[in-house]
């Protein structure tokens, strides 16, 4: 039986550990080629030959354009195009109001919300110029939804992020490009492991506390694991959701309603 994703061509950004290796996983189970894309290259090879099929890696930079273009064309030459985008690069930081530095501030916008914009644009061109229709994923979180009181400019990002996916989801729905997002909860992972050791310094917790803390909170009972996302990614890269246009779906076992 062919898979929902078969014969289609998905790139998914920073894709070379946690949500994004997760992502390209269940993307090949069902028969979609997955380019890798990662400014990790050796990490991104290793997950391409782990999950095996027709992944490949390719390096990508989100804050270098040259690099960006080069990854599209990289991706429209081995597979002829880009029929899936998953833009799931990002970068997390934390610190006080008084505290936040204009470096942690570019940084973050330049990779999260920028990278984004910009992938998902180089993208859309592609998939405009071949004149085929094509589905995009932003990776937004429940950050995105309200502030929280150390995680200023995070969740400034991600919020952003929302936002994005609907103006480019009205913007190119007209040429077939479904554009949607998902915004997960706390995920378990060495992402979480650097996240718990940053409160552990703002708020003078011991190392892990933050993590179970967080977790007991969720209440369906426990942190997400990146296989818990992959349904909703399948979903939103399938034919399934041609009618969704310009959503941002909440995958957080319960925290956050709307």
């Amino acid at each position: 039986m062919s898979g929902r994703l078969e014969g289609k061509s998905a790139m998914i950004t920073g894709a070379a550990r946690g949500i994004g290796a997760a992502f390209a996983q269940a993307y090949a189970a069902e028969g979609a080629t997955v380019a890798i894309a990662d400014i990790d290259f050796p990490g991104a090879s290793e997950t391409a030959a782990r999950i095996g099929g027709d992944s490949y890696a390719i390096h990508l930079d989100v804050t270098d354009q040259s690099s960006i273009d080069a990854a599209t064309a990289a991706v429209e030459a081995r597979a002829g195009g880009i029929d899936i985008l998953v833009n799931n690069a990002a970068l997390f930081d934390l610190a006080p109001i008084t505290q936040i530095t204009r470096e942690s501030y570019d940084r973050l916008f330049s990779i999260n919300v920028a990278g984004t914009l910009f992938c998902l644009q180089a993208a859309a061109r592609s998939m405009i110029a071949r004149g085929s229709a094509g589905k995009i994923i932003n990776m937004a979180s429940q950050a995105g939804r309200r502030g929280e009181p150390l995680v200023g400019v995070y969740c400034a990002t991600k919020a952003a992020i929302i936002s994005l996916t609907q103006s480019a989801g009205l913007n190119l729905i007209k040429h077939g490009i479904n554009v949607n997002a998902i915004a997960p909860g706390v995920v378990d992972g060495a992402h979480w492991d650097g996240v718990d050791a940053l409160f552990a310094k703002y708020e003078n917790r011991p190392v892990g506390e933050k993590k179970r803390l967080v977790g007991n909170a969720v209440p369906y009972g426990r942190m997400g694991r990146p296989e818990d996302l992959t349904g909703m990614a399948i979903f939103l890269a399938s034919r399934e959701s041609d009618y969704v246009v310009a959503q941002t779906y909440n995958v957080d076992g319960g925290n956050w309603m709307s």
